[in-house]
């Protein structure tokens, strides 16, 4: 597959995952919403792995790989779940339009890709205000509505440190064996986790969630993330998370014309300024505003 045509199935995938990820936690809970996802995907990597006749290497440096993986498949996407329980689910998208600035740190100092100019510190503000404008938004949800933006920013971190650990260790590795590693470790965590906590098979999905699941562990899970692992094979680190610039905007559309979620002024200026952020972290470099703070 072309690397544009990929990028834009990733815009899609991440614009709809958001609202998704809210409906299957409907009924059943979210972390039978989670693990049904994880599972179904899993099964059906393991599948293509075989269509493709792609073996999953279980050398040490590969070894090392999927446990990066599985910090994004598990962790991260273990605190998006959570999160989303108490916040509007375009929340999920404006929040993780901080991974490329996240990102962009973590690849300086372990893959050595780009230098902190002055720029990208002005571009780190921006986000830190917009992020502050968010919590401010929170408030008048509540406490949860606070401590799904705190679960939603530790599911960032935790992302962008699954993203630069895969592209610093996996460049050797098949995009979908890469893919199928870290799901097999991620699904392995997720059943313990389920068993320890519920351990209830629910007797009835209602049918919104049911096809969430569904979408999630088809394209969500298989497609998008076999794309994912493969476009960061092929892309700088924070050009690749750069899709986050387009899905806050989409995904809190989706959430209030097919979800009825309520979005204040708030949290479009919270968005706004985290875009803007994101865009003069990511360009900053363009910028005449002085010497390299780092190099």
């Amino acid at each position: 597959m072309a690397v544009p045509a990929a990028y834009l199935a990733v815009v899609i995938l991440w614009s709809t995952t958001p609202l998704a990820v809210k409906w299957s936690g409907e009924g059943p809970g979210f972390l039978f919403g989670v693990t049904s996802r994880m599972l179904l995907g899993t099964v059906l990597t393991l599948l293509l792995l075989a269509a493709l006749r792609v073996r999953v290497p279980w050398h040490k440096q590969a070894i090392q790989t999927y446990l990066f993986s599985s910090l994004g498949v598990f962790g991260a996407m273990f605190a998006v779940y959570w999160s989303a329980q108490y916040i509007p689910s375009g929340f999920i998208s404006v929040l993780f339009a901080l991974a490329p600035i996240f990102t962009g740190v973590l690849a300086w100092v372990w893959l050595g890709e780009r230098s902190l100019t002055p720029g990208k510190v002005f571009g780190v503000l921006l986000g830190i205000a917009g992020l502050a404008v968010m919590f401010r938004s929170a408030i008048t949800l509540g406490e949860n509505g606070i401590m799904g933006i705190l679960g939603l920013l530790v599911a960032v971190l935790l992302f962008s440190i699954s993203g630069v650990g895969v592209k610093r260790l996996g460049s050797d590795l098949h995009a979908v064996a890469a893919n199928a590693g870290g799901l097999i470790i991620a699904s392995a965590m997720y059943l313990l986790v389920w068993a320890v906590f519920d351990g209830k098979l629910p007797t009835e999905v209602p049918l919104r969630a049911l096809g969430s699941i569904v979408y999630l562990g088809v394209l969500g899970t298989t497609v998008g993330f076999a794309l994912y692992m493969y476009l960061l094979k092929r892309l700088p680190v924070a050009t690749l998370t750069l899709v986050t610039l387009i899905t806050p905007a989409t995904a809190l559309i989706l959430g209030q014309l097919l979800n009825d979620e309520v979005v204040g002024s708030e949290v479009w200026y919270g968005a706004g300024l985290i875009s803007i952020g994101l865009m003069v972290h990511q360009f900053g470099h363009r910028l005449k505003l002085g010497r390299v703070l780092v190099d």
